[in-house]
């Protein structure tokens, strides 16, 4: 009976899309960064009623009365910054968890955003992981997004993964366990974020859009929705720091972009899981898109 469960589990582990292992990208970038306490770096932004922290772990949590977020203590001009976060697992549709670069708070209808977004879902359907980037945007009609959606290899309800942005003067990262998924390179200032942001972190009801484009909302009968961070890094260039600092390299080539390997790594990632690309959407006006 042993090799009919063994089979079972290996069709069962295939049918539910986690059934492959990353590449090496023969680079970690996040080990090169120490791991920052919380309460060093961050502190609550709203919802405080909503947030808990045991040991190390931080969680935020949704309920029909509010979610909750928090903010880094201090701006950056560029930098590496990660978290290793959980998910939850059942009905979580409607319902948005984010680590993103903002400064949205000191240029209201005129800001920046660099989005690590994980957009709720129902049983049975895995969470998309969702990139964007914002160039002077407001959120508004007029809003430009860069939104790329990747599946994941892996399922982010059963352990904790490391998600990451690095951003330097001529390029934008972003890793799912080092594995580089996207690159935003700067071809010119005016599409590429230059003002400093601060480091975020949320949950939120976000079922206008979340959800098969907001067909599926949040049902609180499930509440309360909870997301779960720890291990936090940042490394870099404060707004007060030295004019001479150097921001974390995204690769053993500097700033000069990524490894043959991590470029390997990304295509598979790209070619294997990536579901929505703003560039190749017919609907979108490329005009505003010029990079693409």
């Amino acid at each position: 009976m042993a090799f009919p469960l063994i089979l079972l589990a290996f069709l069962v582990l295939c049918s539910s899309g986690y059934s492959q292992r990353s590449p090496s990208p023969g680079y970690y970038p996040s080990s090169r960064v120490p791991t920052s306490p919380f309460d060093r770096e961050f502190r609550t932004l709203w919802g405080s009623q909503h947030q808990r922290t045991e040991q190390d772990v931080i969680t935020l949590l949704l309920d029909k009365s509010s979610g909750s977020g928090f903010k880094s203590l201090r701006s950056y001009k560029s930098g590496y910054f990660g978290a290793s976060i959980k998910l939850q697992s059942g009905y979580t549709a409607g319902v948005d968890t984010s680590l993103y670069l903002s400064n949205n708070q000191e240029h209201p209808g005129d800001h920046d955003e660099v989005d690590i977004e994980f957009l709720g879902t129902t049983p049975g359907k895995p969470y998309s992981l969702q990139t964007n980037v914002f160039v002077r945007g407001s959120g508004d009609r007029n809003v430009i997004g860069r939104e790329m959606k990747f599946n994941l290899w892996f399922d982010p309800t059963q352990d904790f993964h490391h998600y990451a942005i690095l951003w330097n003067p001529n390029q934008i990262v972003f890793y799912v366990d080092d594995v580089p998924i996207r690159t935003y390179d700067r071809k010119n200032e005016a599409i590429f974020p230059t003002r400093p942001m601060w480091l975020y972190g949320s949950i939120w009801d976000a079922s206008d859009w979340a959800t098969e484009n907001g067909r599926i909302k949040a049902d609180y009968r499930y509440q309360p929705f909870i997301a779960k961070y720890t291990n936090f890094k940042l490394a870099g260039c404060t707004t007060e720091g030295s004019s001479s600092c150097t921001p974390p390299s995204a690769s053993p080539m500097g700033n000069r972009g990524l490894s043959q390997q991590q470029m390997g790594a990304m295509a598979w990632a790209q070619r294997n899981f990536l579901v929505y690309n703003y560039c190749h959407d017919p609907k979108r006006d490329h005009t505003q898109t010029p990079e693409c």
